[in-house]
């Protein structure tokens, strides 16, 4: 087929720079990679245990206080029903909360890791070029 890409000369590189194991090591002991995690747990784990605590409440609710639960709100719209779609409200609010901080707080700090493991791998790499010829 004429579209089709030439098969890859022989010792050419084929692939994306792979940054060398120390790197990785090294970036995830690096203060700027602790950063991040810090950033992402102190966000994600009081949210977690937070809906967790919400959703065992309306589940012993739900066994427990069948009286409360069957009070009717309006018409035939009760209190367990009220709170089942706010169990589901609290999981787009969530979703929408997580992907705002990720965009602003995560994901800057996130790019400027890759940015940087992706110019040590480059500069690996053309080190190891250097050396071959």
């Amino acid at each position: 087929m004429a579209t089709e890409a030439p098969p890859p000369r022989e010792g050419a590189d084929t692939g994306p720079v792979q940054p060398s194991t120390e790197s990785f090591v090294e970036t995830q002991e690096s203060a700027e990679f602790g950063e991040l995690r810090r950033t992402y747990r102190s966000f994600a784990f009081p949210l977690t245990i937070a809906f967790i605590a919400w959703y065992l409440l309306y589940v012993l609710l739900s066994n427990y206080a069948g009286g409360f639960m069957g009070t009717q709100v309006v018409g035939h719209i009760n209190v367990a029903l009220v709170l089942g779609v706010a169990q589901f409200v609290t999981t787009f609010l969530i979703a929408w909360l997580y992907a705002r901080h990720a965009a602003e707080k995560l994901d800057p700090k996130a790019d400027a890791i890759k940015a940087r493991m992706e110019n040590i791998a480059s500069t690996q790499n053309t080190r190891r070029a250097e050396a071959e010829a």
